[in-house]
């Protein structure tokens, strides 16, 4: 990532271990501009399928990306039992914290907009808007909705796909092959994948625990610790100004984001007609152009 303004990074110590992030921008900008700190997704993935959002800080707004416990350039701690949706609320206000970030923004892309939602629903002060791209409210919704394009593949790509689930053998290349056809509909339809995407998917690929461990062996074969998680009757309580971003073709189906949409009062909802899961890479001037209008709105009060 090439950027023209000041960067920084450092470590944040979390529970005993450290958290790595980086910042794009001039402290000064706040006084204009609140920061937007940036969730990655996973959970157990990587800040660098997102790191193009850095050119937010365009607009003089400093951005803030951080890669999650377990994951990245943070420190790896291999304890199962850590894994919880309550430990990534923690870190990201203990980072919150940590920065100094008195007035924020959040942008959580998949499991990072789960983790806004569940961090905005804390009722922090401070916290002017939230955005949430390609995320359900409901992980048993997700699986209906994951359930109902995996059989829109071919019946031999289902058939492995469901051979290996039953046998455990998901780490099989077969399987792995099977699970691409599916990404490469509904997590990134970009061929090839840009590189940050790569990197990202190999990142998982060589620390898996976090994403294992929470979600499961794949984007729809969900078994972990989050398998039950649903706040749909909890989004009432979210009180700050709302964006939703998803995709046509994305694995967060308009049915799910349509979820959201009706839960958060007053939430604005924009659907990117040539994406998937990843509408920041894949029709990024648009993505950049739209949250940009957004903040802007909220922090002049329209």
């Amino acid at each position: 990532m090439a950027s023209a303004h000041a960067v920084s990074e450092g470590y944040m110590p979390f529970r005993g271990f450290r958290t790595w992030y980086r910042v794009v921008g001039d402290p000064a900008w706040d006084a204009e501009r609140a920061p937007v700190m940036v969730l990655h997704g996973g959970p157990g993935a990587t800040h660098d399928y997102l790191e193009d959002l850095a050119r937010l800080a365009d607009g003089r707004r400093r951005v803030i990306l951080y890669d999650q416990l377990g994951a990245g350039n943070s420190d790896h701690p291999h304890d199962p039992s850590l894994w919880t949706v309550a430990l990534f609320v923690e870190e990201l206000a203990a980072l919150r914290r940590h920065l100094g970030l008195e007035r924020v923004h959040v942008l959580g892309q998949s499991w990072g907009g789960m983790l806004g939602m569940e961090y905005a629903l804390t009722q922090p002060a401070g916290l002017l808007s939230l955005i949430v791209a390609d995320s359900p409210a409901s992980i048993p919704h997700w699986v209906a909705e994951a359930n109902r394009l995996r059989g829109e593949l071919r019946p031999d790509v289902q058939a492995t796909l469901l051979r290996h689930e039953a046998d455990g053998t998901t780490d099989a290349p077969a399987y792995q092959e099977a699970m691409l056809v599916f990404y490469r509909r509904h997590v990134c339809r970009l061929d090839p994948w840009p590189d940050c995407v790569r990197r990202t998917f190999a990142k998982i690929a060589e620390a898996p625990e976090v994403y294992n461990t929470m979600n499961g062996p794949s984007e729809f074969h969900v078994v972990g610790v989050i398998k039950d998680w649903d706040i749909t009757a909890r989004l009432g309580e979210i009180r700050v100004p709302a964006l939703l971003l998803s995709g046509r073709y994305d694995e967060a189906t308009p049915e799910i984001v349509e979820e959201v949409h009706r839960g958060i009062p007053g939430a604005e909802w924009v659907l990117f007609e040539s994406s998937s899961h990843m509408p920041h890479v894949e029709e990024q001037e648009r993505f950049l152009q739209v949250v940009n209008g957004f903040l802007d709105r909220v922090e002049g009060g329209e």
